[in-house]
């Protein structure tokens, strides 16, 4: 049976139309009396270039769907995109990078956008809820670090009365603030969402919904660690290149009902404050 595109083997070979025998091909030599041997196929047929095209509409379909379906790096890729604000969720993460750098440990450099207000809000609240402001030198740092300079004379001084020696007292640790011997102090806190209640060019006033850590971890502890919910209003000016604050208040809740998850011994409290660092926060 042939094999070529035209039904005969070419040259010489052709089936003899006045016989209606067929040659049969012997293996090419010199003096080969059927002439030279099997010639090259030039071209392909319809079938196979029906089938080669068929499978490049299939790739390419499979490619647009895939880059509709996207990756974590299309702007398009995800109901969270900015680029479709109408199903963006309060919290969901925006993929824009949330700081530049830190001033003191704490980040520093947001975007001048609402997205910017919210994560220097949520890392401010991060730095004013720290067993740090315990510490009148490390207080100050942060008071000047977080705070618009009109109103930081303001409020180092309000904070340096609230952190009395009655204050420490009342939490459990001496006088001077140290924890006692033997004792891990705690002071944490962690933000849960933010929401921005109003933004304007060179304002911003945030909202951060908060979860806190506050006692002392250790054996007799008469100071255990605690946890609290409460709600951060920050009012933000865009001073020098960043955002800053201008005043914050505090209120409890909303509070979830509290689990079922059996309450952890002080030594593993003290050791996973001890072992677990925090985070740099963004919108």
């Amino acid at each position: 049976m042939s094999l070529s595109d035209d039904g005969g083997y070419g040259g010489d070979g052709h089936r003899g139309p006045e016989t209606g025998q067929t040659r049969t091909r012997l293996p090419d030599n010199d003096g080969d009396i059927y002439g030279s041997g099997r010639r090259s196929r030039t071209g392909l047929s319809s079938r196979n270039l029906v089938t080669i095209v068929g499978v490049i509409v299939l790739l390419l379909a499979a490619i647009a769907f895939a880059n509709r379906g996207g990756s974590g790096n299309s702007e398009t890729a995800s109901n969270d995109s900015p680029k479709d604000p109408a199903r963006t969720q309060p919290t969901a993460p925006t993929g824009t990078k949330a700081v530049s750098g830190k001033t003191g440990g704490i980040a520093s450099g947001f975007a001048k956008t609402e997205q910017g207000a919210q994560s220097a809000a949520a890392n401010y609240a991060v730095a004013l809820g720290s067993s740090d402001m315990f510490h009148q030198d490390q207080r100050h740092k942060i008071v000047d670090t977080i705070m618009a300079p009109s109103a930081v004379a303001s409020l180092q001084k309000k904070l340096d009365e609230a952190y009395s020696p009655d204050f420490f007292k009342a939490v459990g640790l001496k006088a001077d603030g140290s924890a006692p011997t033997g004792m891990t102090f705690v002071s944490r806190t962690v933000p849960v969402g933010t929401k921005v209640k109003d933004f304007a060019k060179a304002q911003a006033t945030v909202e951060v919904w908060c979860t806190g850590l506050l006692g002392l971890a250790g054996e007799g502890s008469v100071k255990p660690v605690t946890t609290s919910w409460f709600t951060l209003t920050m009012k933000l000016a865009w001073t020098g290149n960043d955002w800053k604050t201008l005043t914050r208040s505090q209120k409890d809740g909303p509070a979830p009902v509290s689990g079922d998850v059996p309450a952890s011994g002080a030594k593993d409290i003290a050791g996973a404050v001890q072992g677990y660092g925090g985070f740099t926060y963004a919108r």
